[in-house]
């Protein structure tokens, strides 16, 4: 039987996602109310891999004072990191070129040393993946579903979401002003990776008139007939929303940067390509608006507070019920348990056959097939 926790640490990994501060806050609170100790690793696990880059530790002790006042802020009080996976290390190698090292060794060495009993990782799946061979190397672990892109399987959705649909659905409204001043199609590319939660959801909130997403590989055609249906209408403006990671029927998706290693492959660049095209097919004048990293930016809606609270909340629970290598996840009205293992590795996307995709056809968007 494992011993009595004592001692715990929590992780921010990954990219920034609004909430994470009110998960800090909620696991400190209710680890300090079990007469536990709460500690925080600075930046993922650079904090315990490169100690000597933070003046005040690389792990440092989470109060009440500490943590006091932050729920409602964006980013995290940890900081937060998509580079340097310890499982794949980016290191050079003795002929200068770069490759990978497993250092999760060095993690669990430090888990050790320091008697810290449990780990809540947050994050998103690579975030995640981490966390389930953490737990496999015996490491006791909790995981919380953090990202703006809702592609975590098992969970209705992430804490980050809602707060990034709020802002682009915003934008969308403000944009409906200015493109029918001027007659233009606007094309808006949001987040996502490859998934098209936030661009769907947006879209349809933002009465958008076409929405591409990558779970619907699209046809151009296709928009530029609503767009001269708009036309012929009298309504002389589109606005068209674009997944950055949307693929064309007969093409590929735009990256950025290529994959390399302790690099995920960063895309970007779609909703320009899709402008040009759809100004040349069209004929009308088209502009792109890339939302970006505005979409994590900023306080979390109340539902995202809330939720990120529960998560925090609910991993503490788990730990003290003795559970490992678990991911929190909402399943209305509820937040249960789900195996890391079931989660690690796996992206939800949109289903085809989903009542949102329903709606946007019945309100006559155009998904691009």
């Amino acid at each position: 039987m494992s011993r009595p926790i004592k001692r715990i640490a929590i992780c921010t990994g990954g990219g920034d996602a609004p909430g994470l501060n009110a998960v800090i806050r909620a696991v400190v609170l209710a680890a300090t109310n079990r007469g536990w100790e709460c500690y925080g690793i600075r930046d993922g696990f650079n904090g315990i891999l490169f100690p000597e880059r933070y003046v005040e530790g690389g792990v440092i002790r989470l109060t009440r004072e500490r943590v006091r006042g932050i729920a409602h802020l964006g980013g995290t009080i940890l900081g937060s990191t998509n580079r340097g996976n310890p499982l794949h290390f980016p290191t050079r190698l003795p002929d200068g070129s770069m490759g990978e090292m497993d250092r999760s060794a060095e993690i669990l060495d430090y888990f050790a040393r320091q008697e810290l009993d449990a780990l809540v990782s947050v994050g998103g799946d690579g975030s995640l993946t981490i966390a389930d061979a953490l737990h496999r190397k015996g490491l006791r672990v909790v995981g919380v579903p953090k990202t703006i892109d809702n592609d975590l399987d098992k969970t209705v959705t992430t804490f980050g979401f809602d707060t990034a649909v709020s802002f682009a659905t915003e934008c969308l409204d403000r944009l409906h002003t200015t493109a029918e001043s001027h007659q233009r199609v606007l094309v808006v590319e949001v987040m996502g990776r490859y998934a098209g939660w936030i661009a769907l959801h947006a879209g349809i909130a933002g009465n958008a008139h076409a929405i591409l997403i990558p779970e619907i590989p699209f046809d151009l055609d296709q928009v530029v007939r609503q767009i001269r249906a708009r036309d012929d209408d009298g309504r002389l403006y589109s606005l068209v929303v674009v997944a950055e990671g949307a693929v064309p029927l007969q093409g590929d998706m735009e990256v950025a940067a290529a994959a390399e290693a302790g690099h995920e492959q960063r895309l970007g660049g779609m909703g320009e390509h899709v402008a040009q095209a759809l100004q040349q097919r069209s004929g009308k004048e088209a502009r792109v608006v890339v939302l970006g990293h505005l979409l994590r930016g900023g306080s979390p809606t109340a539902f995202d507070r809330l939720a990120a609270l529960r998560f925090g909340a609910a991993a503490v629970r788990a730990l003290d019920q003795g559970l490992s290598g678990v991911m929190v996840a909402l399943a209305f009205p509820n937040v249960n348990y789900v195996a890391l293992a079931d989660v690690a590795g796996r992206m939800k996307a949109v289903p085809l056959d989903s009542d949102t995709i329903q709606t946007a056809r019945d309100l006559g968007i155009c998904l691009g097939d």
